[in-house]
């Protein structure tokens, strides 16, 4: 005898494409993952960004963090570090009195938070207008958003952990560039003006959004992308040094 059943059996074939279907959605890991991520793996963060691009809480921690940041800054020290700059490069500055005293005291946390968010939504829409625009990329601009919002994390962070070391030295100029490397060699100059803009952990950041571009059009090597966002950041350091070495003249 055979046994009966209550009912046709499952095709094979469905059964198996609706146990692969939540498999095939993208997935993306938490923050605080990928916070990690675009350190030790910025090839896998950036690969989930580009299938799904999440930025609106990186972007919020980032701008958080750049406002805690300054308010933790005396403003006292910005105040006379701003002044320093301003007689170095020839200004009078016998009006600089209490009314920009207040201003630095009061405005340097609203400065910093408007600061973080206008050059993270003004770099995306940057590196979205080259690539995908000019040259032609499949990208949208939330991708290129969310690859900036994680990588410019690491430049935020290296701000934090310099932070009390510019405090104790009086330095808020100390960063990690090239002109700590060259500043026994050269004389202030031009040079020196470009290599004080190109902060090394800026440059990290770049490599990271990089390997973005990468992931959000495949053919879009990540040494080309390297190379043309390396290249604007350098004229970018060039023209302010440039300008900077004028002033002083």
């Amino acid at each position: 005898m055979t046994a009966r059943t209550d009912g046709p059996e499952p095709y094979p074939e469905e059964s198996s494409q609706d146990d692969q279907a939540p498999r095939d959605e993208p997935h993306i890991d938490r923050l605080p993952i990928r916070l990690i991520n675009a350190f030790v793996s910025p090839g896998k963060l950036m690969d989930q960004l580009a299938a799904q691009p999440k930025w609106v809480g990186m972007i919020v921690l980032t701008t958080v963090v750049s406002g805690v940041t300054a308010a933790l800054v005396p403003a006292d020290l910005i105040f006379e570090t701003v002044r320093q700059q301003m007689i170095a490069q020839g200004v009078d500055v016998t009006e600089f009195g209490d009314v920009q005293m207040n201003a630095l005291r009061y405005g340097r946390i609203p400065g910093a938070v408007i600061f973080a968010l206008i050059l993270q939504f003004g770099i995306a829409a940057l590196y979205a207008v080259i690539f995908s625009f000019v040259l032609g990329d499949d990208g949208r601009y939330a991708q290129y958003l969310a690859a900036v919002s994680h990588g410019w994390f690491i430049p935020v962070l290296f701000s934090v952990l310099l932070l009390p070391l510019m405090i104790r030295t009086e330095n808020l100029e100390l960063r990690l560039t090239l002109d700590v490397f060259i500043a026994s060699f050269f004389e202030p100059g031009l040079l020196r003006n470009v290599a004080k803009l190109l902060d090394l952990t800026v440059i990290w950041s770049i490599l990271v959004i990089a390997q973005g571009a990468h992931a959000i059009d495949e053919r879009r090597s990540f040494a080309s992308a390297a190379v043309i966002m390396l290249t604007i950041f350098l004229l970018y350091a060039l023209g302010i040094g440039l300008l900077q070495a004028r002033s002083i003249a």
